[in-house]
């Protein structure tokens, strides 16, 4: 309680009704009866009129209250009329501070309130729910080598943990788990085993990566999403997750379709059947941490900054290993795997040519241009025109430097051997290009100045770029993403903003303010204007998010859909229409998070200044720098805290426990005046099916 230090003289005791009594809450002058501060048993006013709470009086005899005077207007109000009148006060704010006084009916009436517009259903925009997978009970104990994936021609040693994670008491996954904890991840940080770490998608399947194991579902047109594999528990956190599902009846068979997961330096790899099961392919070993796994094709591509690319191929079934200059960034387009490098070259590869060259022992790593300042090449992004001749594509391919410059170059496919020529060049930021994206209509860049956003409309002439009027600035903004400062927000590979979508169609990128938030916000990746905000129905916290282009169905007029897939801490995974969403633009509030959204969103964190030093690189992703959140010296402190004790989880407090029915018929029967004895900041019960929501966490600033 934020009551002041005693005084000498300053504990009231018991006092007729009718006796006045004078507050100084925050520095505003109160007075009313005693009567209408008490009438609520067990509250703030009657433990602090009784004696039980020690006071501290002002110069004029009045009992001073540390609180924000105008939120306690509507309050005292309310404890005169018992009636609720807000006069203009946040609901959030007045629910804090009624929690705080501990006048239960006022607190039962605001979440009632909060609660008339939310459904465990979902909005329009939601699609779907899993609920949390069953855990795998068989565990596998040993790793299978499959001939020189061995690091160095050497086995190396097989990790192997004696734990197994905590029974947490939830239903489905969480209710097989046992009374154990997980093995700690390489970074030494405690693991939650429940929540979902990684959610990818691939035409229509969705592979989705816990702590120690991964499933994979698949939508068939009559029954809606199917689970079909369940991997085996593993002896270690997954940390990167790929999947890959091509047509029926592709020429590769069995290996049309397969998931892939990856920690440390080891990556095991699975071949998906369509009807459900799986077989493990085999394990295979980089000898570096990997920094990115990926699918290009049927080829299972691993890369890692310190500049080594691990690639398995389907057809020969072989794994091969190969040293280039250290890797910064990628992006692949068709046949061709582009790798940006610390020493300002870009190098490719032609997928194509694996099966042939691969019996040379090489994987025919070429460099395709230089910058011409040798910057490194810290984002990547490669766009295919279509194809106006026979001698094939223009190959447009745009890029960030360190240094913050942004450059267009284009290949020419009648001048193949002269290489890519200089088209463009932008000098707009000032601190390294972490994200960006050359698409059919914008060019789009994110620094690592606070995630800086800067856009530029493309001009095409018969589908290829154009010089007339070439390209010309769009828009400006900032997404604000915090990141856990002690490592309990996720994973981050699983909490990438995007941009998401086609090049030839609008993209979004997805923001969510804190690690512990379970509220999404899209928006659209050329202009910043907020799509639609989606809030996860069973209050969970939203751990790992994707954007699932999804095939449409065979139905005369169905169209490819597109879907924002959200993994929740408590394990399940919620999907919602992006495409309806993206359809109704217009009815969105323009720009991004209001002051008051911005708000909301923060008092579920207690931000603090980033640390000197950052202890590990971000990983990549398709069209990402390596270095995203790598320099410390952009960043700077978020400062202010709530100025009064608060329950660690704001949204599991504002939910409160019991359905909406119940809560209404308990507010019925218990009418104005409640016999129970209320606490002053009640909590949700933790018995089967509540949501599994970790407490406040550390924040550094990443990006705003």
């Amino acid at each position: 309680m934020a009551a002041a230090a005693p005084a000498a003289d300053g504990v009231p005791g018991p006092g007729p009704p009718g006796e006045v009594i004078h507050l100084n809450v925050g520095g505003k002058r109160f007075s009313t009866s005693r009567q209408t501060l008490t009438w609520i048993p067990d509250s703030f006013f009657s433990s602090l009129l009784s004696g039980r709470i020690s006071t501290l009086k002002d110069e004029t005899g009045a009992i001073f209250i540390d609180r924000d005077p105008t939120v306690f207007a509507p309050i005292l109000n309310f404890l005169r009329t018992k009636e609720l009148d807000p006069r203009g006060v946040h609901g959030s704010s007045l629910l804090h501070e009624a929690q705080f006084y501990g006048l239960t009916p006022l607190v039962r009436r605001l979440q009632l309130r909060e609660e008339l517009d939310r459904s465990s259903c979902g909005n329009v925009l939601f699609n779907g729910y899993l609920p949390p997978p069953v855990f795998p009970v068989k565990r596998r104990n040993r790793h299978s080598l499959v001939g020189p994936q061995q690091s160095g021609g050497r086995p190396t040693p097989v990790r192997r943990s004696n734990t197994m994670p905590p029974n947490l008491g939830n239903a489905g996954l969480l209710g097989r788990m046992l009374d154990e904890r997980a093995p700690p991840s390489p970074s030494g940080l405690p693991e939650e085993p429940g929540m979902v770490r990684l959610v990818c998608g691939h035409h229509n399947w969705i592979a989705v990566a816990y702590t120690q194991f991964l499933v994979c579902y698949r939508l068939k047109e009559a029954s809606g999403w199917q689970l079909v594999f369940s991997s085996p528990r593993l002896d270690w956190p997954i940390e990167r997750l790929a999947l890959t599902a091509r047509v029926l009846g592709g020429a590769l068979g069995e290996h049309d379709k397969m998931v892939a997961a990856a920690t440390g330096s080891e990556i095991l790899l699975w071949a998906l059947q369509a009807e459900g099961g799986g077989s493990e392919i085999g394990v295979f070993h980089l000898g570096v941490p990997v920094e990115a796994l990926f699918f290009v094709g049927n080829q299972l591509i691993a890369t890692s900054h310190t500049g080594r690319i691990g690639v398995w191929n389907a057809v020969t079934k072989h794994w091969q290993v190969q040293e280039v200059q250290p890797i910064t960034s990628y992006d692949a387009a068709g046949s061709f795997l582009l790798l940006g490098c610390s020493n300002g070259s870009i190098y490719y590869v032609d997928v194509q040519k694996f099966p042939l060259r691969m019996k040379d022992n090489d994987l025919l790593v070429s460099e395709l241009y230089r910058d011409p300042a040798e910057d490194g090449v810290t984002a990547l992004s490669v766009y295919l025109t279509p194809k106006t001749s026979d001698s094939g594509n223009w190959i447009e391919i745009a890029y960030g430097t360190s240094s913050g410059g942004v450059r267009v170059i284009v290949q020419h496919p009648e001048t193949v051997g002269s290489g890519p020529q200089l088209f463009q060049t932008f000098t707009v930021h000032r601190s390294p290009v972490t994200k960006i994206m050359l698409s059919e209509k914008h060019l789009i860049s994110v620094c690592a100045d606070s995630n800086h956003v800067r856009t530029w409309s493309v001009t095409r002439f018969r589908g290829m770029i154009s010089t007339q009027p070439g390209s010309t600035p769009l828009a400006s903004f900032k997404i604000l993403a915090l990141e856990s400062a002690d490592g309990h927000g996720g994973c981050s590979a699983g909490n990438d903003i995007g941009p998401y979508g086609e090049r030839d169609d609008q993209q979004v990128f997805i923001q969510k303010v804190v690690p512990s938030a379970s509220q999404l916000f899209v928006r659209l990746s050329s202009t910043g204007q907020r799509v639609c905000s989606v809030r996860s129905v069973d209050g969970s916290p939203t751990t790992a998010f994707t954007v699932l282009e999804c095939e449409g169905s065979r139905r005369l007029g169905s169209r490819p859909r597109r879907y924002l897939l959200t993994g929740q801490a408590n394990g399940s995974l919620a999907m919602w229409d992006l495409t309806t969403a993206m359809d109704g633009l217009g009815q969105a509030p323009a720009g991004g998070l209001t002051e008051e959204e911005l708000m909301e969103q923060l008092e579920q964190c207690e931000p603090t200044p980033l640390s000197s030093s950052r202890s590990s690189l971000p990983s990549p992703s398709p069209r990402t720098s390596l270095t995203s959140l790598h320099l410390a010296s952009s960043n700077t402190s978020l400062s202010g805290r709530r100025g009064s004790p608060s329950p660690p989880q704001a949204e599991a407090r504002r939910r409160g426990g019991g359905s909406f029915v119940e809560r209404c018929q308990e507010l019925v029967r218990g009418g104005p005046e409640p016999r129970r004895p209320p606490t002053p900041a009640p909590r949700p019960p933790v018995g089967l099916g509540a949501p599994l929501a970790p407490p406040k966490v550390k924040l550094n600033e990443t990006s705003f």
